[in-house]
């Protein structure tokens, strides 16, 4: 299991690095131990972190409002919770298999 995903009783968590206005929305592969991504939104007024959500409940096909920041609002370092879904499904979605 990846360092970035941790497991939860209904669902998953994921750890996640966040480069913000970046030129698309794109997951870059394993940084330490979070999953680094690139957002074209800028890091004001909660842009980044809604684009992150709906780029995160996109890929995994949630809805929006499912996917919630459970740490690191005003932090490039995030944890998101994704309810329902496993963890092969996580890793099979963001990663293609990149660990």
């Amino acid at each position: 299991m990846p360092a970035w995903l941790q497991l939860r009783a209904n669902g998953v968590a994921i750890h996640l690095l966040v480069q913000p206005r970046a030129s698309k929305n794109e997951v870059v592969g394993v940084q330490g131990e979070e999953l680094k991504i690139r957002l074209t939104s800028p890091p004001v007024e909660g842009a980044a972190n809604r684009t992150c959500c709906e780029y995160i409940a996109k890929r995994l096909g949630l809805a929006k409002s499912a996917v919630t920041i459970e740490a690191g609002e005003s932090s490039r370092h995030k944890r998101l919770f994704l309810p329902g879904v496993s963890a092969a499904e996580v890793i099979a979605a963001l990663t293609g298999n990149v660990e």
